[in-house]
C-alpha cells in the first residue's frame, strides 16, 4: 500500500522547513488558547493528517464574510488555501465558473465523502425557492445535497447562524440559519457581520488539528471565542463600573476614552472575540475607534432596538451601587434576570428603550 500523502509532506513539497512549521503550530496553540505544552501534540497531528477538502457555499449574503476571511493572519488565506486545506468550492475565490464550477464541487464531494468541511455563509431562504438560486439550484436543495456527506458545518457570519439581515422583521424571504435546515451534522457557528478573520481560521485550525469539532456554547460557537462578553474583556470596563459614560461621540468623556453604554453599546449582551482578538491583524476593534458594539454575533440583532439606543437607561449611580450590587448575591440575579430578559425582549420588538423601572 503506498503511503498516504500528509500535510507534511505538501509543506515540505512547498519549500517550509520544520522550524516554520513548528513556528506555525506555536500560533496554532496561542490562537486557540491551548498551553504551549500542546505545542508537540499538535504538530503531530498536523504531520500526519491529510489536507481536509473544503467546500465553500454562499448563499443570500453580502461577501463581507469572505472578505474578512481574506484578511486573515494567522494563517493568512494564501497558506491556509495553498498549504493547509484543499479549497475545493468557493464562488469568489475559484477561478472555475458554470458547469466546472458545480463539477468541482460534485468531484469534491465524491472523492472526499463524508470527510469533507462544509461552509456555508449566508441564510437560506425558504419561500419561493426563486428567491436565490446557483447553477439552477435552489439554496435550500444544494445545501441539503452538499451537506449530506460532509463531515462537519461550518456556518459562518450571523446571516447563516442566525438568519441574520435577511432574517429581519418582516422577513420577505422566510430566511433561516443552517441548523434550521441541518439537523443530523455536527454544525459550528461562527457569527458576526462578519466573524473575526482568525476566528473563522482559527475554527478551520482546530478541526483541523484536532479532527473534532471545538467546545461549543448553548448557540453552537466555539467557547475558546464566544465563551466571554465584550464587556468582559473590554478596556473601557472601568469606566463603566465608575459610573463615568461618554453622553455624546464627541464630548470629554469620549475623547477620554469613557464607556459607551449609553450611546448604544451592546458589549455587555454581546459574546465574541473583538476585544483580545481585534481586527486588522489585532490592531484596534470597534469600541477601540469609539463606535459602540451593535451585537452583531447575537441572534436576531437588527431587531434588537436601535444601535446607538442604550441597552437601559440607569436611574441611579452605577458607580455607587456597584459594590452593593455584587455583594447581593447570585441567588437574586437568577431570578432578575429572566425578568430583564423578558423586559428587554418585549422592549427590543417594540424598538423601545428598558429603564431600570421597568424591571423592578
Amino acid at each position: 500500500m503506498s503511503k498516504q500523502y500528509t500535510l507534511m509532506d505538501h509543506l515540505q513539497g512547498q519549500g517550509i522547513t520544520r522550524r516554520g512549521f513548528l513556528k506555525f503550530c506555536s500560533i496554532t496553540a496561542t490562537m486557540l488558547a491551548l498551553p504551549p505544552s500542546l505545542i508537540p501534540q499538535i504538530a503531530k497531528a498536523l504531520e500526519s493528517a491529510k489536507r481536509p477538502s473544503v467546500i465553500w457555499l454562499s448563499f443570500q449574503e453580502c461577501t463581507g464574510c469572505t472578505e474578512s476571511i481574506t484578511r486573515s493572519h494567522a494563517p493568512t488565506i494564501e497558506s491556509l488555501i495553498f498549504d493547509f486545506i484543499s479549497l475545493d468550492y468557493h464562488h469568489t475565490l475559484q477561478a472555475a465558473s458554470g458547469h466546472a464550477a458545480e463539477a468541482a464541487r460534485e468531484q469534491a464531494m465524491k472523492d472526499n465523502e463524508d470527510q469533507y468541511i462544509l461552509v456555508v455563509d449566508g441564510s437560506i431562504p425558504t419561500g419561493n425557492p426563486g428567491f436565490s438560486t446557483i447553477a439552477g439550484i435552489d439554496n435550500k436543495q444544494m445545501l441539503i445535497d452538499t451537506a449530506k456527506h460532509a463531515a462537519a458545518i461550518v456556518a459562518v457570519g450571523t446571516c447563516a447562524t442566525y438568519g441574520g439581515l435577511p432574517h429581519a422583521d418582516p422577513n420577505p424571504t422566510n430566511a433561516v440559519a443552517v441548523s434550521d435546515i441541518i439537523k443530523d451534522k455536527p454544525i459550528i457557528n461562527v457569527p458576526g457581520c462578519p466573524p473575526i478573520p482568525i476566528v473563522m481560521t482559527g475554527v478551520l485550525a482546530h478541526f483541523l488539528t484536532f479532527g473534532t469539532i471545538p467546545d461549543l456554547d448553548d448557540l453552537g460557537r466555539p467557547k475558546m471565542f464566544y465563551g466571554n462578553s465584550i464587556h468582559d474583556r473590554c478596556y473601557r470596563r472601568p469606566f463603566y463600573e465608575k459610573g463615568l459614560f461618554a453622553e455624546t461621540f464627541d464630548d470629554e468623556g469620549a475623547k477620554a476614552g469613557w464607556c459607551l453604554f449609553k450611546l448604544g453599546c451592546k458589549g455587555p449582551t454581546t459574546y465574541n472575540a473583538c476585544a483580545t482578538a481585534k481586527w486588522n491583524e489585532g490592531t484596534s476593534f470597534p469600541i477601540e475607534a469609539g463606535a459602540p458594539c451593535i451585537g452583531c454575533s447575537q441572534p436576531d440583532f437588527w431587531d434588537n432596538g436601535g444601535f446607538y439606543n442604550a441597552l437601559s437607561q440607569p436611574t441611579i449611580s452605577i458607580g455607587e451601587t456597584a459594590a452593593a450590587a455584587i455583594a447581593a448575591g447570585a441567588v437574586a440575579s437568577v431570578a432578575a434576570s429572566a425578568i430583564h430578559k423578558s423586559a428587554k425582549a418585549k422592549a427590543a420588538k417594540k424598538h423601545h428603550t428598558v429603564t431600570t423601572d421597568d424591571m423592578e
